[in-house]
């Protein structure tokens, strides 16, 4: 249903979790360091990327960092490491989702399900793709934004704004009712599926980078604003 790119040095985990995506009817291509992996995604893009952080030759991060210039592909980072600053690091870079290993390969799959639905490619419940979801495909007009649903496009006064998935559902969340404060939970619910979780600087890291992408098309850009202890609303200009 998808296509797959992983890199990852560890051949248990490829062999095992290309196995457990094939089983679900996704192809697989797998790499065995960053470098490699990098000219893979950059020559035949994948609908999703699953990168590992340590690896030889190029680690995730800097793949990830590299990716971003030109690519705005979903991308799920896994990691042995415990410290928190990776998982920041790794949002900041606009990662999609974060898994540390160990891993469940079942908690795996729920997130590729849901990065990929999440990224235009719905799935049901079975692992098919679902209807078209109608009325939250239609463009949305808010001032000098523009956000395409349907072509993944963000015009800011006319000048494109490449932003990851999630981003770009955290922004139509907010700008669908611009006023109208939006706490954490909120942005969660309309980015996230049910089964995943994320923690509150996962979404104001994901907040930070956005606000910074439209800061280089536009310095005075300030249409995001944060409500200290209650979340975030879209002001319209």
């Amino acid at each position: 249903m998808a296509k797959i790119t992983l890199v990852d040095d560890d051949e248990n985990i490829v062999t095992s979790v290309s196995l457990a995506l094939e089983s679900h009817g996704h192809t697989v291509k797998a790499y065995y360091d960053g470098a490699a992996g990098l000219a893979a995604l950059e020559n035949d893009p994948p609908d999703l990327a699953i990168l590992d952080v340590k690896m030889p030759r190029m680690d995730g991060m800097e793949v990830l960092r590299r990716l971003r210039r030109t690519s705005d592909l979903p991308v799920i980072i896994l990691t042995s490491k415990d410290e928190e600053i990776d998982e920041i690091l790794g949002f900041n870079l606009g990662a999609d989702d974060y898994m540390h290993k160990p891993f469940s390969q079942r908690l795996l799959l729920e997130r590729v399900k849901a990065v990929l639905r999440r990224s235009g490619a719905p799935l049901d419940d079975t692992g098919a793709p679902a209807a078209p979801a109608g009325e939250s495909d239609k463009a949305l007009k808010r001032g000098k934004l523009t956000l395409d649903p349907a072509r993944h496009d963000c015009l800011w006064d006319g000048k494109p704004v490449k932003l990851t998935v999630t981003e770009f559902l955290l922004l139509q969340s907010l700008a669908q009712r611009p006023g109208f404060v939006k706490s954490r939970d909120n942005l969660m619910d309309a980015a996230y599926d049910d089964q995943v979780y994320v923690d509150d600087r996962t979404i104001d890291s994901h907040i930070k980078r956005m606000r910074k992408k439209f800061r280089e098309v536009d310095p005075e850009f300030d249409a995001i604003e944060t409500l200290y202890g209650v979340g975030y609303r879209y002001r319209e200009s």
